[in-house]
C-alpha cells in the first residue's frame, strides 16, 4: 500500500456536507488527513495525484448482488451453467463491478451452494479481483415458489435455481448446510414474485414454522437473515423472525411499515426497483411487451414499491440501491442507474442517493469506518470526472471514474501519471 495525496479535488465527503474544495491524503488503507482548501499536507514519501477539480467521494455499495446471475432470459437458464464455467462467470462479474465503482457489495443469492462463498475468500486471499463482499446462500424456497424450477420429469435438486425445502426438517438441514459452507447470510423467498405463474409478488409462501427454525439456526451461528419478501406478509413475517435485510418490500402497508421503523438502525432495505423498471419498459429484449408487463402486474408494483420506498425513507428507513442486475433485460455493469431510479421515481436527492450507497452501504458492510472521508476511516474511494450531485448519471459511465481505490491500493489508476515527491510542503 502506497501512500498517496489528493490535490486539488472537489471532496463530496457522503457525510451530507455539501462538497468543498481540498486535500485528501491515504496512508496505507487509510484516510490519514483530510483538509480543506489547498493547503499540503507534510509527508514524505508521497504520491501526488493533482485531481484537477475532479470529485473524490466514497467507494460504493451495491446491496442486492447476484455475481452468479449470468444475464440470462430467465431464472432456470442461469442454473444450467456448469459449475466450472460458473465460478469463472462469477469472478469475471465481481471484476467488473469494482471496474464500475462498486468497492463494496452484499451477496443477494447466489445460484449454486458454494459458489458466493468461493468469490468471496478469492477476492479476500487476492486470488482474482473484485469488491469487498459478503456471500449468501442460495435462495431457500418452498415446492411451487420462486426458485422452485425443477420439472417433474427431470427430479433432481441440484438443477432447480433455488433450494428447495419442505417443513421444518428440510429447512434445518438446508440452512446447516450453507452454514457450514460459510455464508455471510442466509437467504429465504418467503414471498412470491411476478415472474412465477401462480406464485404472484401479493403472494406468501413460507409457513411460521419454516421460518422460525432457519432464523434460530441462522442467529445462533451470529449470521445474518435476508428475504425476498415483495408482499406485505412476507414483510411482516420477516420483522416478527428478526431478518436483518429485506429484499423488495414492494406491498408493504402501514402495519408492516410500523414493524420496519420500528427496527431502522437494525434492518436494510433494498428495492430492487430495476427489475419492475426495466421489464415494465425495455422487456421487448426478452419479448415482454409493455402491455405484457402490464398483465403481468409490474405497473402496479411499481407503483406500490414507490409508494413503500417514499413512506420508509419518511420513516427515516435505510433504502439501499441494488436492483437484482444480471438478467438480461438488466445486465451487470449498468447498476448505476438505481442511482437515477432512486431520484426519479423515489423523490430523492442525488446528495441523498449517494449517502445511501456509500454511508448507509458501509453500515450494511457492518463497518463502522467505511463509507465515508473521514480521517481514520477506510480509504475505498472513486474519483469522479464531473459532479454528481448535478447529474447522477456520470455514475454509469465507468469511464467518468478516473480512478478507483479499494483498501488504500488503486483498482484503476488515474490517467495523468501522478508525481512521486519525497517530501511535500
Amino acid at each position: 500500500m502506497a501512500n498517496v495525496l489528493f490535490t486539488n479535488v472537489r471532496i463530496l465527503d457522503a457525510t451530507g456536507t455539501q462538497p468543498y474544495p481540498g486535500e485528501v491524503l491515504i496512508q496505507g488503507n487509510r484516510i490519514a488527513r483530510v483538509a480543506r482548501g489547498g493547503r499540503s499536507v507534510p509527508v514524505a514519501g508521497v504520491t501526488v495525484i493533482d485531481a484537477a477539480g475532479a470529485t473524490l467521494m466514497p467507494g460504493m455499495c451495491e446491496a442486492h448482488t447476484h455475481f452468479g446471475w449470468t444475464n440470462s432470459k430467465t431464472l432456470d437458464a442461469i442454473q444450467k451453467l456448469p459449475h466450472e464455467e460458473h465460478t469463472l462467470w462469477a469472478a469475471q462479474v465481481a471484476k467488473q463491478y469494482l471496474e464500475h465503482g462498486w468497492t463494496s457489495c452484499v451477496g443477494a443469492a447466489t445460484p449454486k451452494p458454494r459458489l458466493d462463498c468461493v468469490i468471496r475468500d478469492a477476492i479476500n486471499s487476492g486470488q482474482i479481483p473484485g469488491p469487498r463482499y459478503l456471500a449468501a446462500s442460495q435462495e431457500i424456497t418452498v415446492s411451487g415458489s420462486l426458485g422452485d424450477d425443477l420439472l417433474p420429469h427431470l427430479p433432481f435438486p441440484e438443477m432447480s435455481f433455488g433450494c428447495i425445502v419442505n417443513g421444518r426438517d428440510e429447512m434445518l438441514r438446508a440452512v446447516r448446510m450453507f452454514l457450514k459452507y460459510g455464508v455471510d447470510s442466509v437467504k429465504l423467498n418467503l414471498s412470491g414474485d411476478n415472474l412465477v405463474p401462480g406464485a404472484d409478488a401479493k403472494t406468501t409462501w413460507m409457513s411460521d414454522e419454516e421460518v422460525a427454525v432457519a432464523a434460530r439456526e441462522t442467529k445462533v451461528r451470529g449470521k445474518r437473515l435476508s428475504c425476498h419478501a415483495r408482499s406485505s406478509e412476507s414483510v411482516k413475517q420477516a420483522m416478527r423472525h428478526g431478518f436483518d435485510i429485506i429484499y423488495h418490500a414492494s406491498f408493504a402497508d402501514e402495519e408492516a411499515l410500523d414493524m420496519l421503523e420500528a427496527k431502522k438502525n437494525e434492518i436494510f432495505v433494498a428495492p430492487g426497483l430495476s427489475v419492475i423498471i426495466r421489464l415494465l419498459y425495455e422487456g421487448e429484449v426478452v419479448g415482454v411487451s409493455n402491455a405484457i408487463a402490464k398483465k403481468m402486474g409490474y405497473e402496479l408494483e411499481l407503483e406500490a414499491a414507490c409508494k413503500s420506498m417514499k413512506a420508509m425513507l419518511k420513516r427515516g428507513i435505510r433504502v439501499l440501491p441494488g436492483g437484482d442486475y444480471g438478467f438480461a433485460w438488466a445486465p451487470h455493469g449498468e447498476n448505476a442507474k438505481d442511482l437515477e431510479y432512486f431520484v426519479k421515481y423515489l423523490g430523492m436527492t442525488p446528495m441523498e442517493t449517494i449517502i445511501s450507497a456509500t454511508r448507509w452501504g458501509g453500515q450494511m458492510m457492518m463497518h463502522k469506518d467505511l463509507g465515508e472521508i473521514r480521517e481514520g476511516w477506510l480509504a475505498d474511494l472513486l474519483l469522479v470526472d464531473g459532479d454528481p450531485l448535478s447529474n447522477i448519471s456520470v455514475l454509469q459511465d465507468k469511464n467518468r471514474l478516473l480512478a478507483i481505490m479499494k483498501d488504500g491500493e488503486f483498482c484503476k489508476h488515474p490517467e495523468i501519471r501522478s508525481q512521486r515527491s519525497r517530501f511535500v510542503a
